[in-house]
């Protein structure tokens, strides 16, 4: 997300860091980069236009000028806009009904309402502790009421029984009264699309909207189509009245201008954003966070969040223990990468990491990814319970056979042998240090050692 603008920024911001002073014609000059950088990301012209007229008026007065550090001014300054820009603050659902109330999902055809859905509706149990009904209302698509129902059975989140032959507003309406009986909080609508905003499709919502009275209208806009995603939150907006939005497909989208013009164009803010096709990847849409992502200044609030809610506390706490004594086995590390994949993978994590955006290509090129922490588990679970305790009884027919049982190299075995031994030794040395000398030192590092 956000990785093409994000390094272009960066190497602007770094250039304005080496001068001790800076002038007028400096600061015009990162403006026009900024501009450029900002309008290849996708961002609306009218939003560059403004977002830079902003940016001007307050690094070129004298709070630049008389600042100690210059460059790191105009960064804090561009810094405080893209927080501006994206709404200022995260905006919260509106909870505020006497139950059953109903949130409203709209958008076109193929931006993921469906999976939005079950993702929300995770999120209202899970996070608010609602009980919540789902319904489709989506007629049109071929077994899109049947992929609702799949999904609320993954999910144990009740959804309406599907009648052959209904149309949407009796669908709607039978729902209402199953929300009663059921005694519900929240009843989420999943609405029919269209591959193109058209009159039947607004009028469809429109009516929808009459007759369910949602708290909630949220409009669900596919970031990976671009300048397209803010058109079409536009015209939602203007004919349905939409309350929020949720950006779909976020991970798939480098560029991220579409999240930073949508809050200025449509008024409306971003609730939410998909960060995976996983039920479980649904974030809140934190403006602050996302500037910061975006400037590579890292977002560890949000990586403490997502390890407090993918990663077992008491099993962190006994791994965590054992790489402080320096018992660390083949085992543990199998353990350390799962939870990895957990969190959401090695591409993922490195995006809420500080200043990670200058070394993304390094990192890309020495072969760091899923993939590679998937294959070291594979690795692992190839070898025996005694060869996970006591790597040293892996000699070089035990490497053949590891390799040959996991479909790798030896020298792939061998790598991931390295790669313990640096990791245990480091294990060791913060254990020395004490608890703090742990906490400092971090597990990273030598994870990942050539």
């Amino acid at each position: 997300m956000f990785q093409s603008l994000s390094q272009r920024l960066t190497g602007i911001f770094d250039k304005l860091r080496g001068r001790g002073v800076l002038n007028e014609d400096d600061v015009n000059a990162a403006l026009r980069e900024i501009r450029i950088a900002l309008l290849e990301a996708d961002v609306a012209l009218s939003v560059v236009k403004q977002f830079v007229e902003k940016v001007r008026e307050r690094a070129i007065g004298q709070e630049v000028i008389r600042s100690v550090s210059p460059g790191q001014m105009v960064v804090k300054i561009v810094h405080d806009n893209l927080i501006e820009m994206l709404g200022g603050q995260a905006e919260p659902l509106n909870l505020s009904a006497p139950a059953p109330f109903s949130i409203m999902m709209v958008g076109l055809q193929g931006s993921g309402k469906t999976t939005t859905t079950a993702k929300l509706a995770r999120y209202l149990t899970q996070k608010l502790n609602k009980k919540v009904l789902m319904v489709s209302v989506d007629i049109y698509r071929p077994a899109a009421q049947h992929q609702l129902a799949v999904l609320g059975e993954q999910l144990k989140i009740a959804t309406l029984s599907i009648v052959e032959g209904e149309k949407p507003l009796d669908i709607a309406k039978r729902a209402l009264g199953e929300a009663k009986r059921q005694v519900v909080d929240v009843i989420l609508f999943d609405t029919a699309g269209r591959l193109h905003i058209d009159d039947a499709l607004m009028d469809e919502v429109a009516a929808l909207k009459k007759l369910t009275n949602p708290i909630e209208t949220l409009l669900i806009a596919d970031a990976m189509t671009g300048q397209d995603a803010v058109t079409i939150a536009k015209g939602f907006h203007d004919r349905i009245g939409v309350t929020g939005l949720i950006l779909t497909r976020i991970d798939g989208d480098s560029r991220g201008g579409a999240a930073l013009s949508m809050r200025a164009v449509t008024g409306c803010p971003v609730k939410f954003m998909g960060v995976g096709e996983k039920v479980d990847q649904l974030e809140v849409f934190q403006p602050e966070r996302i500037a910061g992502r975006i400037l590579d200044m890292g977002d560890i609030v949000s990586l403490v969040e997502r390890a407090t809610e993918f990663v077992d506390q008491e099993d962190a706490e006994k791994l965590a223990k054992k790489m402080q004594k320096g018992h660390f086995d083949l085992d543990d590390m199998a353990k350390h990468l799962g939870q990895m994949i957990k969190m959401g993978g090695m591409s993922s994590l490195m995006g809420f990491l500080p200043g990670v955006g200058k070394i993304k290509d390094k990192i890309q090129e020495a072969g760091i990814d899923d993939r590679m922490i998937r294959r070291q588990i594979g690795v692992i679970h190839s070898m025996t319970k005694k060869e996970r305790r006591d790597f040293r009884l892996l000699n070089a027919s035990r490497k053949r056979r590891v390799a040959s049982g996991c479909g790798m190299q030896v020298s792939d075995v061998n790598r991931l042998l390295k790669q313990f031994q640096q990791m245990q030794a480091m294990m060791k040395q913060m254990g020395r240090l004490g608890e703090k000398g742990f906490m400092r030192g971090g597990a990273m590092r030598g994870l990942f050692g050539r």
